[in-house]
């Protein structure tokens, strides 16, 4: 029996990006902080989950904790291509000016074992659980020998794809009862209620030439119907506004109040806004 400290040598050696709890105080050391799914997961007691893109399976264990009847976590991507050498050669077209030939993913960089899926492995066994994995291209695959699931977990992707409303179409075609849409996206302030997608045609988002469209809340809304879901609801929407700070009076304003002998000009306009954005991760819940 693998001792905890055992244990946490093994996941130490691994690169992980989800912070993955795996009992007995042995947790992951991920890349990325996530949320722990309360609030954003819908009930998935005695359902079947399909989540798309698990890497490192967090969700997926988080669904079959939750009492999930079965749970697919199907990758290719994150589990087969080589990111330490892909990274060099970023940094090479960073460096430049050029865009990086993105098809090299899947051949000068991938790596058949699937080193990426060791995390997963790893998981899986610590934690005893039954989650089954599947290797395919979510943007390719078969969906009929996927098969439809009463939930689809569409989690960190939907930022990452060049057709986005093509693959929200492809999550719709799996969903029985509702998918979970988690993305990249973009709040503009003094524009609410706008439906845009900014375009990243390079790395100014994060340095990642991965990243592509990350829309505002009601773009996000909108792709979601225009793919087929008849009912779309926010879960994690854009952040509050900033608080407004208040001005101070004048020296004239402050006497006309005290000696009440003069009234008090009404105060300037404040200037439009400039459309300051604020990037955040929202979530929706899709219903076909």
């Amino acid at each position: 029996m693998t001792s905890p400290a055992d244990l946490q040598a093994q996941a130490d050696a691994l690169h992980w990006y989800h912070t993955i709890d795996l009992g007995n105080g042995v947790v992951t050391k991920g890349d990325s902080a996530q949320d722990d799914g309360a609030g954003i997961l819908p009930d998935v007691a005695g359902r079947s989950v399909l989540d798309i893109g698990a890497w490192d399976g967090k969700y997926s264990f988080l669904a079959e904790r939750a009492g999930a009847a079965r749970v697919v976590a199907l990758d290719h991507y994150a589990w087969g291509v080589d990111f330490a050498a892909r990274g060099v050669y970023w940094a090479e077209c960073i460096q430049s000016g050029v865009l990086p030939d993105h098809s090299r993913d899947e051949t000068d960089f991938w790596q058949s074992d699937l080193p990426g899926r060791r995390g997963f492995e790893l998981a899986k066994a610590a934690l005893g659980s039954k989650v089954e994995p599947l290797v395919a291209d979510f943007q390719t695959v078969d969906l009929a020998e996927i098969g439809p699931f009463d939930v689809v977990l569409y989690l960190g992707v939907l930022y990452h794809m060049k057709e986005p409303l093509t693959c929200l179409e492809r999550v719709r075609a799996v969903t029985k009862e509702v998918a979970v849409v988690e993305t990249e996206a973009v709040h503009l302030q003094g524009h609410e209620g706008e439906v845009l997608l900014q375009f990243h045609a390079g790395s100014s988002l994060r340095t990642d030439f991965g990243n592509w469209y990350v829309p505002t809340i009601d773009a996000l809304h909108n792709l979601c119907r225009a793919a087929g879901f008849s009912e779309v609801r926010t879960v994690v929407g854009p952040p509050p506004p900033p608080p407004l700070h208040a001005t101070s009076d004048s020296a004239r304003q402050r006497l006309a109040r005290r000696i009440g002998g003069l009234r008090a000009p009404a105060p300037s306009p404040p200037p439009p806004p400039s459309a300051p954005s604020a990037n955040y991760r929202a979530v929706v819940h899709a219903f076909p």
